[in-house]
């Protein structure tokens, strides 16, 4: 396998997923990573110098911590602008699965699921596709579909064979999202040729992965040195929880993943819904509001009563209702998930920041929460739960506004003048509820409008008792 996206969560999730298939004496498969951007190049030095090997640390709620060698990785590929040595990975007969982890941004889709070419680097990614520039400098704006491209028209020209192309990230449907993404990219580069190959030799599974995988704090080496003798420059650590859900689509094969705990079925589609909507969106509903009254860290927000209750009822008043009826109760018990995730959230010993999980509030609105919206207003039901994450999220975007968020505030769906421009509305509220590239068909809509502004006066009275009391 080729995994493209070599950060601290491929190393703590699927990477961890192959060690633990080798440990049980399956050594049939093994992984080759790299980064298509110059991104996190200390770690990939040195994990080059590791042999691809580090140390996982996972913390329980309990606060159990445990300490796991992972070899898994055996090829470290260092980044180069032409991308040479991960094309000619992607493109060897021996490589069966390419698989990426790729935030929603990074997808560069518009909200009817087409490649919004108005980001430059996914228009200057498709004209050198479109020129043919395989193996000369592609510079440091490549994106996943010209990677992937440069890849697969190796393996066409070489002969290699069929290959799944896995996606391991939280989009919705993230398997046909991204094949239709890609289909899109190469028609519009003019290669014909490869798209039939495309169609007749790539298979593009959906998946769900999680496991909560904070950026590694700079106190990690010294705990990884302390438990194990080992200096580990490359460390990563993680919460107990794990788990994968595949749909058993493969192209070339795959390894035995359901002997070490993946869930390999027939549609991922309630297993994602019910990750996306409870865990991403909660997430991010306590980052907001942990930051907007001065907390730092996500286990600090999710005992929080206020910020717990905020969290909680979203999930009981309005995801529920929509991803489960007594007709209909589906394969996950969603209370009891609902109740798993915020004790997971409440780890300490996690440490996860609010500013990493505040990130792309932009991608998140539109893929984490907006669903629940229109669901609730096409039932005719009340919203009055689910508005309170906008609300959050607008009081949060204004403060970024004013400059006066306490870290920096990362977005990559973000146009930054539109942003700017909600936040400068005489109505804001009406502004960022009036947005289509965040609601869809419920942009504009005065009930989504009510309920916000009905939102907006409980989180400014949350704020403002916390700040009291503080």
């Amino acid at each position: 396998m080729l995994h493209l996206g070599l950060g601290s969560f491929h190393r703590a999730h699927q990477a961890v997923y192959l060690q633990r298939l080798i440990d049980a004496g399956d050594s049939g498969w093994s992984l080759a990573a790299a980064n298509i951007r110059p991104d996190a190049t200390g770690v990939v030095a040195a994990l080059q110098a590791q042999g691809g090997r580090y140390t996982l640390e996972t913390v329980s709620p309990a606060g159990e911590y445990r300490y796991e060698l992972i070899e898994a990785i055996r090829e470290v590929l260092p980044w180069e602008s032409s991308l040479a040595a991960v094309i000619s990975r992607g493109a060897a007969p021996s490589t069966r699965i390419v698989s990426f982890t790729v935030t929603e941004a990074g997808y560069y889709l518009d909200t009817q699921g087409k490649l919004d070419l108005s980001f430059s680097d996914l228009a200057a990614d498709l004209e050198r596709t479109r020129r043919g520039e395989v193996g000369e400098d592609r510079g440091e704006g490549v994106t996943v579909y010209g990677a992937v491209c440069a890849i697969l028209r190796a393996r066409k020209a070489r002969q290699a064979g069929p290959v799944t192309l896995l996606n391991c990230d939280n989009l919705r449907h993230n398997g046909d999202r991204f094949r239709d993404g890609l289909r899109e990219f190469i028609e519009l580069a003019g290669d014909a040729e490869l798209l039939s190959w495309v169609n007749a030799n790539t298979l593009c599974p959906n998946a769900m992965v999680d496991r909560i995988t904070p950026r590694p704090p700079p106190e990690l080496r010294a705990r990884v040195k302390a438990a194990t003798g080992r200096d580990d420059a490359a460390a990563v650590t993680g919460e107990s929880f794990i788990q994968w859900v595949i749909e058993d689509r493969f192209a070339a094969g795959r390894p035995d993943w359901g002997r070490v705990g993946v869930e390999l079925v027939e549609s991922v589609q309630p297993y994602e819904e019910a990750k996306i909507r409870i865990l991403n969106a909660t997430h991010s509903c306590i980052a907001w509001a942990g930051t907007l009254v001065g907390l730092d860290f996500i286990h600090e927000g999710t005992n929080n009563a206020v910020i717990r209750k905020m969290a909680y009822d979203y999930v009981t008043d309005d995801v529920i209702p929509c991803l489960s009826s007594p007709d209909n109760p589906g394969p996950i018990d969603l209370a009891a998930y609902r109740d798993v995730v915020l004790e997971r959230f409440g780890n300490p010993a996690i440490r996860d920041t609010n500013q990493r999980v505040a990130a792309d509030g932009f991608s998140k609105i539109p893929g984490f929460i907006a669903p629940t919206v229109r669901e609730r207003l096409a039932a005719g039901q009340p919203i009055d739960s689910v508005a309170v994450l906008p609300a959050l999220f607008l009081v949060f975007l204004r403060r970024w506004h004013r400059g006066t968020l306490p870290y920096a505030y990362q977005d990559q769906g973000m146009d930054e003048a539109v942003a700017h421009a909600i936040c400068d509305a005489v109505d804001p509220v009406r502004a960022l509820c009036s947005d289509a590239g965040l609601w869809g068909s419920a942009a504009g809509d005065t009930r989504l409008t009510d309920a916000v502004r009905g939102a907006i006066g409980r989180v400014a009275g949350f704020v403002n008792s916390e700040v009291k009391s503080s």
